[in-house]
């Protein structure tokens, strides 16, 4: 029985382990552009870190790298469509950067239905900066649906913190 006990205990803790992963989003995992692009490229090597205005660390914090959504849209809101503004022109400006736009998805709804909404709501932002003259080649998309929540709980204010896109940067393979 003992032996039980300790066995049991023991998945328990890995599985918890496994759980408590900060690198489980794609931050400082790294995975590159070429693994599509989850978690690509947010790692201090990319740049001089937040005080360098060319760096991942400066585009995720200062630039922003995330838009909101409504329930059940993939439609920019105005506040997502000056974020994405401001996307567009530091890749612009720093074309030495690749990009990959993950959709995500609250809890609600199935599986297939989110997953299909995180795509929706990934090409809509890779549409925009392209729009804004961010050229196609230097952007791909994923979408995860509700697999990869920030937050997890059974309120709007848990939901409409997963309802977003998320703009993820990598060096470029050819530089």
């Amino acid at each position: 029985m003992t032996m039980l006990k300790t066995l049991t205990l023991l998945g328990a803790a890995l599985a918890l382990t496994a759980c408590a992963d900060a690198g489980r989003f794609g931050r400082g995992n790294g995975d590159d552009f070429a693994n599509n692009g989850a978690g690509a490229g947010y790692n201090d090597t990319l740049g001089g870190g937040l005080g360098d205005p060319a760096s991942a660390e400066y585009f995720q914090q200062a630039i922003g790298d995330r838009v909101f959504f409504v329930v059940d849209q993939s439609s920019l809101t105005p506040e997502g469509r000056a974020t994405l503004d401001a996307q567009a022109s530091w890749l612009m400006t720093n074309s030495d950067y690749l990009a990959v736009i993950e959709g995500h998805a609250d809890e609600q709804g199935t599986r297939e239905y989110n997953l299909a909404l995180g795509a929706r709501r990934a090409n809509a932002v890779m549409e925009y900066l392209v729009s804004r003259g961010v050229s196609s080649n230097r952007l791909k998309f994923v979408s995860y649906g509700k697999e990869r929540p920030v937050e997890v709980c059974s309120d709007e204010s848990c939901y409409s913190k997963n309802r977003r896109a998320v703009t993820i940067i990598s060096a470029s393979l050819s530089g």
